[in-house]
C-alpha cells in the first residue's frame, strides 16, 4: 500500500497536506497555502522531487549537487536536520524536529520518498 496525501483546511482559512506513510504514520507536514489550487500544487511538487538525492551538509567539503536535492545538516543544538529543496532551489519541505543521529535523519528522508511515490491525494476533509 502505498502512502497518501492528506488536505485539510486550518480553522483560519488556510489549506495544508500532510504524507502519510503506508501505516499512516505522517512523515511530512506542508506550510500553510492560502488556496486549495496552491496545495494542490504543493502536493505535486512533493511527488516531482520526493526522490531527490541527498547532499550531506554535516561532513568536510560535501559533494555540491545541482537541484533538486534534500540537504541534511547540523542545526543550532547539534541536531540533524532535513530540507527538501525544488528544482528552483525554493525550500519544499523541511524537518519538523532534530534527529540525534544521521541515520534517524536519513530514515526520515527514506520514508518521504518511498510514501510520496505512489501517493494517492485525500481531500475527504474538505468535504465536512
Amino acid at each position: 500500500m502505498a502512502g497518501r496525501f492528506v488536505i485539510t483546511k486550518t480553522p483560519k482559512g488556510f489549506y495544508r497536506f500532510s504524507l502519510q506513510a503506508a501505516n499512516y504514520q505522517t512523515v511530512l507536514t506542508s506550510k500553510n497555502y492560502a488556496t486549495l489550487a496552491t496545495c494542490r500544487d504543493g502536493v505535486e511538487t512533493i511527488k516531482k522531487n520526493a526522490q531527490a538525492p541527498i547532499e550531506d551538509q554535516t561532513v568536510k567539503n560535501p559533494q555540491v549537487l545541482k537541484f533538486p536535492k534534500y540537504e541534511v545538516y547540523l542545526d543550532s543544538a547539534g541536531q540533524f536536520r532535513y530540507r527538501l529543496l525544488a528544482s528552483n532551489a525554493m525550500n519544499i519541505a523541511l524537518s519538523e524536529d532534530g534527529y540525534a543521529t544521521k541515520a534517524g535523519c536519513l530514515n526520515g528522508i527514506d520514508a518521504i520518498s518511498r510514501a510520496a511515490l505512489d501517493a494517492s491525494v485525500d481531500e475527504s476533509a474538505l468535504e465536512s
